[in-house]
């Protein structure tokens, strides 16, 4: 009974834990419960802190996320046409379906953040007048 591993099931598990991992990242975007260094942040009027996040959603998010998602596909449909498996005995196989979470998380980001933006563009259309 205890010798027996179930390398199946191991795998799985980091399979899940990667899978919730990278769909939270939308997530926490959405809630606006990233961290960040508040030390400044949290002293700028809300006009200040929406102009921060939209910009900062320019910057970083829109070109980071489409290059990890455009990536992300490629790895993922390679796989896919490698017929990519578990290396171990016993592993899982389709390891394109754990790599396609990657490119859909990202887009995910990406749809999140347009929320975001818009969101803080009202913000600050709102304090403006």
């Amino acid at each position: 009974m205890f010798n027996n591993t179930l390398i199946g099931l191991q795998e799985l598990e980091w399979h899940l834990f990667s899978g919730l991992f990278l769909l939270g990242i939308a997530y926490t975007l959405q809630n606006n419960a990233h961290v960040r260094m508040d030390v400044f942040y949290d002293k700028f009027s809300p006009k200040k802190q929406a102009v921060i996040n939209i910009v900062g959603f320019i910057i970083f998010i829109i070109p980071i996320s489409v290059l990890i998602a455009y990536d992300g596909f490629g790895f993922a449909y390679e796989s896919y046409l490698l017929g990519e498996q578990s290396g171990d005995p016993g592993g899982l196989k389709y390891r394109f379906i754990i790599k396609s979470v990657i490119p859909i998380s990202f887009i995910l980001v990406i749809i999140s953040g347009f929320i975001f933006a818009k969101n803080n563009y009202l913000i600050f259309k709102k304090t403006s007048a």
